[in-house]
């Protein structure tokens, strides 16, 4: 089974989605890790620099490429310890694409 993983910048709560006003891409971000994680075919697991400090630490990846570059390559996705993408959150498509789980249900903004 493959696993994606999600590097974010520091959020008020573990998802991001809590607060007056919530960010429409961190919805759908959520609704995609639900998905994903409830196909049974990738194990999807998101870590914000606020909540889950020691996730960063541990992954001697995104701790090595946040004090090469700072805060600004959050977010970074790793596909099986591989990163594929960073700066950025990936769309519905490349969600798709790095965890072989269908998305076309879901519309990307």
């Amino acid at each position: 089974m493959k696993v994606l993983e999600m590097y974010e910048p520091a959020m008020c709560c573990q998802t991001g989605i809590c607060g007056p006003t919530v960010d429409p891409q961190l919805l759908e971000i959520s609704g995609i890790y639900d998905h994903i994680n409830k196909s049974g075919n990738c194990e999807a697991k998101r870590y914000n620099l606020s909540q889950d400090t020691q996730a960063f630490v541990d992954n001697g990846t995104a701790i090595d490429l946040i004090h090469k570059n700072g805060k600004k390559i959050l977010p970074i996705t790793l596909i099986d310890g591989e990163v594929v993408k960073t700066g950025a959150y990936p769309s519905v498509e490349e969600f798709q694409e790095f965890s072989g789980v269908d998305l076309s249900d879901i519309s990307s903004q």
